[in-house]
């Protein structure tokens, strides 16, 4: 694959229209698309998104609670940062990692860094008083207890004759 870029001409079979509403949407599309061949991957237009992509999250629900989890690999507790802001909750997170290889003929020195933040909206019915995370073996659980709705605490009424 070669490593060399190639001037592409441009060329219009049609001449611009004076009026023309859609030309300065064209020019702008054009322009994002240069701007990202120009660039590494669409990533690098941010800040250590080379190394550390978006971690992938899911989000499940029982009759007690809703969990999410996301997958962090090679990220620690102290890795991690799991916070409520109002009703929504946001999980951010950076990794840096050094790696050294001496050898007889050569030092080899690797550092990827990576920083993500990902915030979910929470749904009516989350206790925020109890929301609980942990991590264990790359994975980041978020468990968000519901609040008991009045049909879940029904109470049966004994009906005494009078």
């Amino acid at each position: 694959m070669a490593d060399t870029q190639v001037d592409v001409k441009k060329s219009s079979t049609l001449a611009p229209q004076p009026n023309d509403p859609w030309r300065s949407f064209r020019d702008e599309l054009d322009r994002v698309f240069e701007q990202f061949g120009q660039t590494l991957s669409p990533w690098s237009l941010f800040r250590g998104a080379e190394s550390i992509k978006l971690p992938s999250v899911d989000i499940t629900e029982d009759d007690k609670a809703f969990m999410v989890t996301a997958e962090l690999p090679g990220l620690a507790a102290e890795d991690v940062d799991v916070s409520l802001e109002g009703r929504t909750l946001v999980i951010k997170g950076e990794k840096q990692q050094e790696t050294k290889t001496e050898e007889k003929n050569y030092h080899l020195t690797e550092r990827t860094y990576g920083a993500f933040e990902r915030s979910f909206y929470l749904p009516d019915g989350v206790n925020a008083d109890a929301i609980s995370a942990s991590v264990a073996k790359g994975v980041l659980a978020v468990t968000l207890p519901k609040v008991p709705s009045p049909a879940d605490t029904a109470k049966k009424i004994e009906v005494k004759t009078a």
